[in-house]
């Protein structure tokens, strides 16, 4: 397939038409329809549907687009590597919003650094969303907490995820668990959020129904609401930590089988990109780090359990 004829369908897609592709490209209107053609001969198949002056994708054009997208940024970071030695180009990266603001920022410092020639476009969803971004090719990786099917992915194991129950300092909630029955229950916004149905296992188990569910769009409204005594909220220890104001809230561990979660930097098996090989080492690394402090740092005694 010719790079060049990939490269003028998506001028075509992007300018909406072949008369604006050839102002762009700086070509006659006969280049850009030319290459077209003989795209649609060498695929077998009808990419636009003409009507007049203008196109409309059919559905393989469609399904082009994104094709067309990753065999182009892959071709860019293959000749950027043959010209220079180094590894260069764009990745899509996916992460929980609890992984990205407290696991990431140091480790993608740090890739910046020593890869100035790799950029990281970072995307934030559920777990679940990213699995299906990955999937669907929208994503080169991501940082999960699902479980995955690993004969069509590859997971390279990274953080583990400690999570505990914040409330008020006084919270009768967190004392009393039960309590929650008459109380509310503070959740980020995403049905999808592993952490949130950890929350609902545990509220099943122990047979409780919260009057009230409120859904937030950050973990710091959910810290703030638990700071104010609006009710009580299940999240990652590691984000708790970077909340400024932590020292309002009160904690309280669950139980082991509930509270750890272990996340994965996860990719499609036909995934080969020399850049993400280079960030998979750096997060693998910075993951190890993270493992070895955890393992060093005295067992808090402080933190109450609930069963």
């Amino acid at each position: 397939m010719d790079l060049r004829a990939l490269e003028t369908f998506q001028a075509v897609v992007a300018a909406g038409g072949i008369g604006r592709a050839a102002t762009r490209l700086h070509r006659a209107q006969s280049s850009i329809t030319s290459r077209i053609h003989q795209l649609e001969t060498s695929l077998g198949v009808q990419l636009f549907h003409r009507e007049g002056q203008r196109l409309r994708l059919t559905a393989p054009g469609e399904e082009l687009v994104d094709y067309a997208r990753r065999m182009l940024e892959l071709a860019e970071q293959t000749r950027v590597a043959v010209r220079s030695g180094e590894t260069g180009g764009a990745l899509r990266l996916g992460s929980m919003e609890s992984v990205a603001a407290s696991r990431l920022p140091y480790p993608l410092a740090a890739f910046h650094r020593a890869h100035p020639q790799i950029w990281v476009n970072l995307h934030t969803a559920s777990s679940r969303g990213l699995v299906a971004d990955v999937q669907g090719g929208a994503l080169d990786a991501a940082i999960v907490g699902e479980q995955v099917d690993t004969e069509r992915f590859r997971c390279v194991p990274l953080y583990v995820e400690e999570l505990v129950l914040v409330g008020a300092r006084d919270s009768a909630m967190l004392a009393e668990p039960k309590r929650l029955a008459d109380g509310t229950v503070l959740v980020y916004h995403s049905q999808g959020c592993i952490y949130r149905r950890r929350l609902v296992e545990w509220l099943d188990a122990q047979r409780i129904v919260p009057a009230r569910v409120l859904e937030f769009a950050s973990y710091h409204g959910i810290f703030a609401a638990a700071a104010a005594g609006v009710g009580v909220g299940l999240v990652p220890r590691s984000v708790l930590a970077t909340y400024p104001q932590r020292d309002t809230l009160s904690v309280r561990e669950m139980p082991a089988r509930l509270a750890r979660i272990q996340t994965a930097l996860v990719m499609l098996r036909t995934t080969h990109l020399p850049a993400l090989t280079r960030l998979e080492e750096c997060l693998r690394k910075d993951a190890i780090a993270a493992r070895d402090k955890a393992t060093s740092r005295p067992r808090r005694t402080s933190a109450r359990k609930v069963a």
